[in-house]
């Protein structure tokens, strides 16, 4: 059964303030649409809608989670029909539409709203009002109105990706919302439980709720790596993903990346889940000569399927010879594309050891690593 995500972010949220769109905005040490995104990573396909004047904006929030991005329309309908029309070139069965202002959806939202869809065309979350309702005017109360039946509407709204489509197709513009759209067409649609931690970011105090909410769920991890390779022959040493010329290389069963492997051992290490020689024991010939980095996306993989993404990694080298520094750039750069994430949160430095020891003694290159995990 495919599953489709329609993040609708071609907003331009100008009541939340601030000097660019809401969704764009830093909220617990990420981009408001990024910890959307991540919330939605594991369906099999996503489309963001976005503003045409924010897209590459977007792709750098979004960088390693998979997704494709759609120019938005006039309106929220607009859009949310060109997010459609964008999946209906291979259609799949299900499709999720959310507000990428909504960061704080749990799995259990998700999941309810799916499991909905397999007795109804259309499915939503939504909360019960339970405040009293006032009508007012000019600062003064004028009337009541009766709350039995009304709901908070939330997203996401869930649809079967056929019916959606042809309800969008026919229907004339203007609606609130994707529930409204398919009201329109005759469809059904499921109440699912929804939650107050599923806030929409409407206003400036909004932000500060959502980063409470987002902070207590997180998990994060940290994991050390050290590795130790020494020099032998050769013309070059293979260092963070990196060739260095240099006058000797580096021995070891695989290309002995020492930094990289000092780097796995952090990942595995922060998952509690062994070493690089348990994954990759020296002992098996398949492994001679093989490059580093079939290591280092390995635990990152093993991070993934276990709900976690890298927040940042360090990487300390330790050594008297080659020089690092004209290297580090690229260095830093090949981490980062292995691992999935931007250059920012990679950090590729050196250090000598005063000629003490066999590092200083010229006759080995040591490695330091530290990686952060944090829930996807």
């Amino acid at each position: 059964m495919t599953i489709a995500a329609l993040i609708v972010a071609a907003g331009r949220g100008t009541r939340a303030g601030g000097p660019v769109p809401k969704q764009w905005q830093m909220l617990a040490g990420a981009q408001v649409a990024r910890w959307t995104l991540r919330a939605f990573s594991r369906m099999d396909r996503c489309v963001v809608v976005v503003h045409p004047d924010d897209m590459e904006t977007a792709k750098t929030a979004a960088k390693g989670i998979d997704c494709t991005f759609v120019p938005g329309g006039a309106d929220r309908a607009a859009s949310v029909r060109l997010g459609l029309e964008a999946l209906a070139e291979d259609p799949p069965r299900l499709v999720l539409i959310h507000d990428v202002a909504r960061p704080c959806v749990s799995p259990e939202i998700i999941a309810e709203v799916i499991a909905a869809l397999d007795t109804a065309k259309a499915a939503a979350p939504a909360l019960p009002v339970t405040d009293a309702l006032w009508t007012g005017d000019a600062g003064r109360v004028t009337g009541t109105r009766d709350r039995d039946g009304l709901y908070r509407a939330q997203t996401p709204q869930g649809f079967r990706f056929d019916a959606i489509l042809a309800a969008h197709r026919a229907h004339p513009g203007g609606a609130a919302d994707d529930v409204a759209v398919a009201r329109a067409a005759g469809l059904d649609v499921a109440i699912t439980e929804g939650s107050e931690q599923n806030l929409k970011i409407t206003t400036p105090a909004d932000f500060a709720r959502a980063a409470r909410i987002l902070e207590q769920g997180l998990d994060i991890r940290l994991g050390n790596g050290f590795d130790v390779h020494a020099f032998a022959e050769g013309d070059h040493v293979m260092l963070c993903g990196v060739a260095v010329p240099h006058e000797r290389g580096l021995s070891g069963h695989s290309d002995a990346d020492v930094g990289m492997h000092a780097l796995t051992d952090a990942i595995y290490g922060a998952l509690a889940d062994g070493d690089i020689g348990q994954h990759f024991p020296p002992s098996d010939p398949q492994w001679k000569g093989a490059e580093s980095h079939v290591f280092l996306s390995h635990a990152v993989a093993r991070a993934a399927a276990r709900g976690y993404a890298v927040g940042n990694v360090d990487v300390t080298l330790i050594c008297e010879e080659p020089k690092i520094g004209p290297h580090a750039a690229a260095m830093r750069a090949a981490l980062a594309a292995i691992i999935g994430i931007e250059a920012g949160r990679v950090s590729v430095k050196a250090t000598t050891s005063e000629r003490l020891g066999f590092t200083g003694r010229k006759e080995g290159i040591a490695a330091m690593a530290t990686a952060t995990l944090v829930t996807a």
